[in-house]
């Protein structure tokens, strides 16, 4: 027996990065995994990768309601109802998002619409389809711009991810009756396709890694292991927490 033996999880943002990576933990631990992201040819083919006895793919603009209440419903009317859902999705504009007397309205407000907003569309409407079948695992993916100041360039993005972490705890605290866990997973700088700009400009990158206690860049293996513990019963009394996988990032 598997560790996720038995549950079905839906991850945003997962044809690729770390969203990807979750995903495919997942199915290797025994779950079923439905990969929604906006990009539906990317999604089926991660679905395809991952094999179609254990993943299927949802088509899902997290910034459009009716296209995250379409997904839910369309996994629900299959069989597919999640057990686990990870809010992962997300951008981080480098080359627009800067210093606030910078930055442009129109970068701000399509950094909140995906990243705050759409994590909050996707929680609501993950609460929705757990509280009826007795509770469920919520895990938003967090960021270190939203508790220091690593994101001092990137206001839209750092302030999103800020409401993140504080709409996991305002979450937690309202549904914990109902046994829907929520809990923020706080990785350090990963290196994905979502910031090519800085692994592609060796100075940017050493001065972010030099900030790192343990020396090294992530990579999306490093959040994998904390998300299945939370998705899984071994984490089944955690809820309202931040786990920092950041090598040390957040300590100084």
């Amino acid at each position: 027996m598997t560790t996720l033996d038995g549950k079905t999880a839906l991850v945003t943002g997962s044809a690729t990065g770390i969203g990807y990576a979750v995903a495919s933990r997942f199915a290797a631990e025994g779950a079923r995994v439905i990969i929604a992201d906006r990009d539906a040819d990317a999604a089926r083919a991660a679905a395809t990768a991952i094999g179609a006895d254990r993943a299927r793919a949802e088509m899902m603009d997290i910034s459009d309601e009716a296209s995250v209440a379409a997904a839910f419903a369309s996994a629900e009317t299959d069989g597919w109802t999640p057990d686990v859902v990870v809010a992962n999705a997300g951008v981080q504009l480098f080359g627009q998002d800067a210093k606030a007397a910078d930055l442009d309205l129109d970068v701000w407000r399509r950094t909140v619409d995906i990243n705050l907003t759409g994590t909050f569309l996707t929680v609501k409407h993950a609460v929705r389809s757990m509280v009826p079948r007795g509770g469920g695992s919520i895990i938003l993916t967090g960021s270190p711009t939203g508790l220091n100041g690593e994101g001092a360039d990137f206001t839209a993005y750092s302030a999103t991810k800020a409401g993140i972490h504080g709409l996991a705890r305002t979450v937690a605290a309202a549904y914990a009756k109902d046994n829907v866990r929520v809990n923020t997973v706080v990785p350090a700088y990963t290196e994905t396709s979502l910031v090519t700009t800085i692994t592609t400009d060796p100075e940017a990158r050493a001065a972010i890694i030099g900030r790192i206690p343990l020396g090294r860049a992530g990579s999306p293996r490093d959040v994998e292991g904390i998300m299945v513990f939370l998705a899984s019963d071994d984490g089944a009394f955690a809820t309202g927490s931040l786990f920092a996988v950041d090598g040390g990032m957040t300590t100084i």
